[in-house]
């Protein structure tokens, strides 16, 4: 699957994806998920990122993020690449990378596809058979968005807000969306979009990320619908 250049648009959300070197554990104790907590927080807030949500899982990490800048993005990871590795080396007296590379990110266009990678990313448990429901993994944003749990983390989106007037009306749309799974062709778009790099939203917005951006971009792989090849409407 070629590698496409990275290219963010302020305020438009990034979905992205870090994986332990090898596919080896990130996380090996609470403490360790506490601490990559703080780092995200301090790394968001240093860098002009909002998080929206998040999933800590035990040899990777996804995020879903709005940055202020076209920079914000990738000095986040830097930041993180920097705290949570140099307290992992500490911690467990280990040498070298942590990360498999470069993580993997792309942009969502938020009217279309931002609730929906939103589950994505907070049933990521769900989907690996750690637990049932997605209220019963402690490492992701769900509580916060589904049930009003504070999280200094989680910032809420505009999309997310318009779901009801009131915090508990809001929280009760979202659990509504958990009740039944994402389509597969959905989980097979929000997958490819993001291990591709490649923007995921209607053709008139992928048209305007390549006239912003001077290059041309979209589903490369052969034999793909003409659904994705076009953007979804």
């Amino acid at each position: 699957m070629p590698r496409k250049p990275r290219f963010y648009l302020p305020g438009a959300p990034v979905h992205a994806v870090q994986r332990g070197h090898n596919k080896a554990a990130i996380f090996f104790d609470d403490f360790d998920y506490l601490e990559y907590l703080r780092c995200l927080k301090q790394a968001a807030d240093a860098c002009g990122c909002a998080v929206h949500a998040y999933v800590l899982m035990t040899n990777h990490v996804h995020l879903l993020l709005t940055p202020d800048q076209p920079t914000s993005a990738a000095r986040l990871f830097q930041s993180l690449g920097r705290h949570y590795v140099r307290y992992i080396n500490a911690t467990y007296r280990r040498h070298g990378s942590l990360w498999e590379g470069r993580y993997k990110s792309n942009i969502i266009q938020s009217q279309t596809y931002l609730l929906a990678c939103q589950r994505y990313i907070e049933m990521n448990p769900i989907r690996a058979e750690m637990v049932k429901y997605p209220a019963k993994y402690r490492w992701s944003s769900y509580a916060a968005n589904a049930l009003g749990v504070s999280n200094p983390v989680v910032t809420e989106h505009a999309e997310y807000l318009s779901m009801g007037r009131s915090p508990a009306d809001r929280q009760s749309a979202y659990r509504d969306l958990f009740d039944s799974p994402l389509d597969v062709d959905e989980l097979e778009l929000l997958g490819y979009a993001l291990q591709s790099g490649t923007p995921l939203g209607s053709a008139k917005f992928i048209s305007q990320i390549e006239a912003m951006s001077g290059r041309k971009i979209g589903f490369s792989r052969r034999g793909r619908p003409s659904k994705v090849s076009q953007g979804i409407k």
